[in-house]
């Protein structure tokens, strides 16, 4: 389970610019929870990922899993136990490297490299076996250079290598929206079947109406670092697009634009 409680931050502290993104924010996600999150730009979604991902300190408060407190653990320490995805399909994986070696420094999260291989030949089948469920034909191009590769396939690595060791959570950076509708429509399609089956605890932010909608099993609208709408389970399956963009123009309009 994670948790965020009391969390507090500011931006630019102590000059003219200073701002509160954060006053008193609490969350709770339970284990197994999808979590999809949307709101403005500038609502709080994606520093609320940093903060949990330790990418940005918290000012005040606490971020536990499992009751354990890693809000002072660096961000090297949490991604033992988080898989991120990126907006960028570049941010995920190393263009100058193979799809095989890109897979076994994914499999090697966490651990101590040392002066060993980085590539264990005994794993390979397993990556292909990964790769073939995405059915995009990258099991054949192992000894390919990622950076070959499209957003969408190089995306879809991205996901399997997020997910290759045992993680608590999977973290959803917007990660369809670099993508061709086409392409978004086969990563958020990947998307559902590997957390089904992994039954991962995960959080997604996304500016797609129906992809908030249509997955998980909850739902989140952020605005001004504050929850307007928190949504789940029975409550959520009614919940419709024309509802969220009918917020969005209530919002928009309070806001002056």
């Amino acid at each position: 389970m994670l948790e965020l409680k009391h969390i507090q931050k500011y931006y630019n502290p102590g000059t003219v610019n200073e701002m509160c993104l954060f006053e008193d924010f609490n969350l709770t996600v339970k284990d197994g929870q999808f979590v999809a999150v949307v709101g403005s730009n500038g609502s709080g979604k994606t520093s609320m990922l940093n903060l949990i991902c330790g990418s940005i300190d918290v000012d005040d408060g606490k971020i536990l899993i499992d009751g354990h407190d890693i809000t002072r653990e660096k961000e090297y320490q949490r991604l033992k136990r988080i898989g991120r995805v990126y907006q960028d399909p570049a941010m995920g994986t190393c263009p100058n490297m193979t799809l095989l070696e890109n897979m076994a420094m994914a499999d090697n999260k966490g651990k101590f490299f040392g002066l060993s291989r980085g590539t264990n030949r005994e794993r390979i089948n397993y990556y292909k076996e990964c790769l073939s469920q995405l059915n995009l034909g990258l099991e054949d191009k192992l000894n390919v250079k990622v950076g070959t590769l499209s957003g969408g396939q190089r995306q879809a690595m991205s996901l399997v290598m997020s997910t290759l060791t045992p993680i608590d959570f999977l973290i959803l950076d917007e990660h369809t929206a670099a993508l061709d509708p086409k392409t978004a429509e086969r990563i958020m399609e990947l998307t559902g079947k590997i957390v089904a089956e992994k039954k991962l605890t995960t959080i997604m932010v996304t500016h797609n109406l129906r992809y908030a909608v249509e997955y998980g099993d909850r739902l989140l609208m952020m605005h001004q670092g504050e929850t307007v709408i928190d949504v789940a389970g029975e409550e959520k399956k009614k919940l419709h697009v024309d509802k969220l963009l009918e917020k969005f123009n209530e919002i928009s309009i309070e806001c002056g634009n």
